[in-house]
């Protein structure tokens, strides 16, 4: 026998649903933008390990280098990023969802067990819950990374009506080094969810939809076994 048991609230589900698409095009349009000047790279003496972005990558993935049609799509969905995270947080305080995202005093510890079962280095898995604590870590490091490219956006959007922010940031060239840094987390989180989500399977999947999930129904003592009798199996 299974129940339904209630997961995730609708303000959450449209919050989650609303971000995903603005952030996508927020990193696209970043990307318009980007070409311009790509300056970022990895480098070891003399030889680039990598490179922020080749040309080969632009053409592959068929981006258009458009610098003011970026600009312009990037600022628009600036807004739609910033009011949709503020309705997030208020939300979040407000009806007490905070309380399972912030992590605690036992997060780390148990974001460590959780990293050492999923690589399989562990078999102990700690207790499920709403979110664990790798989920509140993470969940709660992407708010503060979206302030922080708020703030950086900006920085290198007016460093001229936001001086005194540019100048907190260490300047021009460090906030926008640190707002690229903050996409490439972004992308980064972006993988490892999806790849969670489809370790997770569909009913984890499915609650972020629908607002529940699908649980098996644990047994009554008087359901339970006896040492002796067989267990009846639905084929």
């Amino acid at each position: 026998m299974q129940i339904i048991k209630k997961k995730h609230p609708l303000a959450i589900r449209w919050f989650h649903w609303v971000n995903f698409p603005v952030l996508a095009i927020m990193i696209w349009s970043g990307m318009l933008i980007y070409w311009a000047n790509g300056v970022y790279k990895i480098q070891l003496g003399d030889i680039v390990l990598v490179k922020f972005f080749p040309k080969g990558f632009y053409t592959s993935l068929k981006i258009p280098q458009r610098l003011a049609e970026g600009m312009a799509i990037h600022f628009v969905f600036m807004w739609l990023f910033f009011l949709n995270g503020l309705f997030y947080v208020l939300y979040t305080f407000i009806s007490g969802q905070w309380r399972y995202l912030v992590p605690n005093k036992y997060s780390f510890k148990e974001a460590w067990q959780v990293l050492l079962h999923d690589l399989h280095l562990s078999k102990y898995h700690p207790p499920v819950g709403k979110f664990n604590g790798a989920q509140q870590i993470a969940y709660s490091a992407i708010i503060l990374m979206g302030i922080g490219s708020l703030l950086t956006g900006l920085a290198i959007y007016k460093p001229v009506q936001f001086f005194w922010l540019t100048w907190l940031l260490g300047g021009y060239a460090s906030a926008r080094a640190i707002h690229f840094i903050l996409t490439i987390g972004y992308v980064l989180f972006f993988l490892v969810h999806i790849i969670q989500i489809i370790r997770a399977g569909w009913n984890n999947f499915q609650s972020m939809i629908t607002g529940f999930e699908i649980q098996p129904l644990a047994p009554t003592p008087e359901e339970e076994p006896t040492p002796n009798e067989e267990i009846p199996v639905n084929s």
